[in-house]
């Protein structure tokens, strides 16, 4: 016999429920608030159960709401009393739950239900794969996850950015002068020159000058650059006066922020290097992978052998397509599903992108996808590619062997 435990997190509370293998709940639900005495209190809750019921198997199920649940999910784990159980800690995607939910018809929407639905989904089996818990890498997906979000706010500060730079030199935030408007000069042109008007009235020896100091020699012909920089100032718009003043104040601090967090980045690229040495893995042979995307990989799939093959895994990540069919009728378009793990779906696709651009297969494959597509050709391209990279990520996690170019394979 199996107990199957549905558990619904909250940041305040955890809500309890135990179905046996004929649906029937043998102990009456339980309510934990979310702190250490909590989860000690679910802990006695279960082994009172496991003595009252005798079962072969524990199998808990959580929703992924966010870091709520982990502290509860490593206690049970580490729990010694549940430990001749070997519990299976199952997190679920919320989207997995409400659909298995809506095959049960005008149930109520509150906590204790979906705590049953949970328990419910359990005892009916057929678990996706990928939904166990693996303590070992969440040191690893915390860091390589955070990476994620001081990228995207590094993004969001660079786009607020370039809307400000726009009000104070727009033609210099069109890039009618620098490649990078985040280079070095480009940055110090913003800093030092309080407004267009006056990189206009600048003498043109004074600009050259100013571009081969903060450029360190590297512009090719400093002078064509600094009078296409006069030219960017004269056709700029122009502002009031005492608008200037605080937007200056708003691109310094913005430019220093963005600094901030790119030190970040480096320090927590630091801290991956070092996590990921616990995982010796031969991503790091592929052309194109990097430390921080085989890192990102690594963290999300885990312990590879708990998906039976690469579709398994293709699934997910979220590369996988939906067939519409009915009848005689096939649909050309077939949407991408996009309900795996999203951080893994994203990885696969920038990977995808360095790959095809240093491997000669994957660069034939895509620009053969790019050709047949109709639309979106370099989206779809990309997105089969890294279906395709799938195969190869499964292949090398599996044998723990090095990449070899498809001309050197034996």
């Amino acid at each position: 016999m199996s107990l199957f435990v549905g558990i619904d997190v909250s940041s305040s509370d955890f809500k309890v429920r135990i179905l046996n293998d004929h649906g029937d709940e043998p102990l009456k639900r339980l309510l934990a608030l979310n702190n250490q005495p909590g989860c000690e209190q679910i802990a006695n809750y279960l082994v009172k159960a496991y003595a009252q019921e005798k079962p072969e198997r524990l199998v808990i199920g959580l929703e992924a709401t966010s870091v709520y649940s982990w502290p509860l999910q490593m206690f049970l784990a580490e729990e010694p009393r549940l430990a001749p159980l070997q519990p299976q800690i199952y997190s679920f995607n919320p989207k997995v739950v409400a659909n298995f939910k809506k095959a049960y018809v005008d149930l109520p929407k509150n906590d204790w239900i979906d705590a049953w639905v949970i328990a419910e989904r359990l005892r009916f089996g057929r678990l996706p794969e990928g939904s166990q818990v693996d303590f070992r890498y969440l040191p690893l997906q915390r860091l390589t996850r955070f990476r994620c979000h001081l990228i995207e706010m590094i993004s969001r500060e660079k786009n607020y950015f370039l809307t400000n730079l726009f009000l104070k030199f727009s033609t210099l935030a069109q890039g009618a002068v620098f490649s990078d408007t985040f280079g070095a000069t480009s940055e110090s042109l913003t800093l030092e020159f309080f407004s267009p008007e006056e990189v206009a009235a600048r003498p043109l020896d004074e600009l050259i000058d100013f571009l081969m100091e903060k450029g360190k020699n590297h512009f090719v012909n400093p002078e064509a650059t600094a009078l296409q920089l006069k030219e960017a100032a004269c056709k700029a718009h122009r502002l009031r006066g005492s608008l200037l003043q605080p937007i200056n104040l708003i691109l310094a601090t913005s430019i220093e922020t963005i600094h901030t967090l790119e030190k970040q980045v480096k320090k927590i690229d630091k801290a991956i290097t070092a996590e990921i040495s616990h995982f010796p893995n031969t991503l790091i042979t592929v052309p194109g992978f990097g430390p921080v995307l085989s890192a990102g990989i690594i963290a999300e799939i885990a312990d590879i052998r708990r998906f039976p093959n690469e579709g398994a895994l293709a699934k997910f990540t979220g590369l996988t397509w939906r067939s519409h069919q009915s009848g005689d009728f096939t649909a050309d378009d077939t949407p991408l599903t996009r309900t795996g793990n999203s951080y893994l779906r994203s990885y696969f696709i920038q990977a995808a992108n360095c790959v095809r651009r240093n491997e000669p297969e994957y660069k034939s494959f895509y620009e053969r996808k790019f050709s047949e597509s109709k639309t979106h050709h370099h989206r779809r391209a990309l997105v089969l590619t890294a279906r395709k990279l799938v195969r190869m990520v499964d292949a090398l996690l599996r044998s723990n062997q090095i990449y070899m170019p498809q001309g050197n394979r034996g």
